[in-house]
């Protein structure tokens, strides 16, 4: 098996990763998270997806390729100008809303329906308001972080808030945990009828 080999790739994502070096972002998702992602979100049609850090939209471009007619996703970050880059990709799609607003603030305010996947990746769902995040997915549904592993750019002390992450996490009754040490390191959680 060769990983390195990547099937499918978005349409968008060799002209949204090129963005991403024009504008010189430092922090894109990793190809082989916007793969899973895409699988787990094929799984799941007729399905409500929630993007914790839109970032520069690379996720994002997987996780729309694995949505079906019927369902919707909502990707929120607070960096207005990344969230202006990515309606540039993909405004014209009525399956995703792009909020540009704080993502605590976003969640203890969340009204809607529950997700059948949310895909952590800023701090807001991961390191903040992880409660509140995880009783917001429907049973069976997946949680996503990645960044579980050492990462360059980690500030000192980091590793900490990994450690106090996981295991919390680990802990969680209602959910089926599965640690991966691939790509950057991810978790996969499916929420269960304990």
């Amino acid at each position: 098996m060769n990983e390195s080999i990547i099937l499918d790739k978005p349409k968008i994502y060799d002209r949204i990763l090129d963005k991403s070096n024009a504008i010189g972002f430092t922090m894109p998702s990793d190809i082989f998270i916007g793969t899973l992602l895409k699988t787990l979100i094929t799984s799941k049609p007729n399905s409500n997806i929630l993007e914790l850090g839109t970032g520069i939209g690379l996720s994002l471009s997987w996780m729309i390729d694995g949505l079906d007619e019927a369902s919707k996703l909502i990707s929120v970050d607070n960096d207005n100008n990344l969230i202006e880059i990515v309606k540039e990709f993909f405004s014209n799609d009525p399956r995703v809303e792009l909020v540009c607003e704080d993502g605590s603030s976003w969640i203890k305010n969340y009204q809607g329906d529950k997700f059948d996947l949310v895909f952590a990746d800023a701090w807001p769902g991961k390191y903040s308001e992880i409660s509140e995040i995880l009783d917001l997915i429907n049973l069976g549904g997946f949680y996503v972080v990645d960044d579980m592993k050492v990462q360059a750019n980690w500030p000192a002390g980091h590793q900490e808030n990994v450690d106090r992450l996981i295991e919390y996490l680990e802990k969680r009754e209602d959910f089926s945990l599965t640690k991966l040490d691939w790509s950057t390191g991810v978790i996969i959680m499916t929420k269960n009828t304990k």
